[in-house]
């Protein structure tokens, strides 16, 4: 069994309803495949679109490569480089396709980034949440108890539970209550976010990257800020993406880890 790519990409840009999205960059096929036709049989995800996740996909025989940040940017030149081009080259000689997703990865109500976060902390429930261009990216996670509302998750204990599931310390400032009735998340780079978390009155606010002065603005408004990595909170997704292409069409699937320390 196996599928053109695109098949698989249709598939992902209807899964992921993309049209919905004002992004920074496109979202769905980026680099066609340009050798003969040919089925689909190996899926490799990561991700950021890279030269290392390239030669990767090269080593496991993959057909098409689907990543968290594609390789076309808006605020980037409108030019190729060297190493664009190195990336291209990989790719194209290869008969390797290449597709991105990213604000509608980070939003998706089930698959998302931001809701498997909560998922994975054990949130109750969730609410979309962080809007761009109108559009709610992240989510509040509720930490309310059915027998207490007024209990949440300690605060310690959360930050323990961020570091386990995303297999990092976390950097915390943590001016926020005791205990934690309600998260927000947005994954990646969202630290301007801290504000709506301040204004919705959140106990506690995550994302990946910190911002020089959201230290003292969590502390004046009690509220735990929480930078978990920039890769390290978007992991979630893209391999979620790649599971479920393997299981509708029958593909072999890799994820391929490169972590970041950002």
């Amino acid at each position: 069994m196996g599928a053109r790519v695109e098949e698989i990409v249709a598939y992902v840009d209807e899964l992921l309803e993309i049209d919905r999205f004002s992004d920074y960059g496109p979202n769905g096929l980026q680099v066609p495949n340009v050798g003969e036709a040919r089925e689909v049989t190996t899926v490799v995800t990561g991700v950021s679109a890279q030269l290392a996740l390239f030669e990767r996909a090269v080593q496991e025989r993959a057909q098409l490569v689907l990543a968290h940040h594609g390789i076309l940017w808006d605020f980037e030149p409108r030019r190729i480089g060297a190493a664009h081009a190195k990336r291209l080259r990989t790719l194209l000689c290869n008969d390797i396709a290449l597709a991105g997703y990213h604000l509608p990865l980070d939003a998706h109500p089930e698959i998302g980034n931001n809701a498997l976060i909560a998922a994975g902390l054990g949130a109750a429930r969730t609410e979309p949440a962080f809007t761009h261009s109108g559009t709610p990216i992240g989510v509040i996670a509720h930490f309310e108890s059915d027998d207490d509302p007024a209990e949440g998750v300690p605060a310690p204990e959360l930050f323990a539970r961020i570091a386990t599931l995303t297999d990092r310390d976390p950097l915390v400032f943590d001016g926020g209550p005791p205990n934690v009735k309600r998260l927000g998340i947005v994954s990646g780079s969202a630290a301007n976010d801290l504000t709506s978390a301040i204004d919705q009155r959140l106990d506690a606010f995550m994302t990946g990257e910190p911002k020089e002065h959201v230290m003292a603005q969590a502390r004046e408004n009690q509220i735990h800020f929480i930078a978990a990595g920039h890769y390290a909170t978007e992991t979630f997704g893209i391999r979620r993406v790649g599971e479920l292409v393997a299981e509708k069409f029958g593909v072999s699937h890799h994820f391929v880890d490169l972590p970041n320390p950002v």
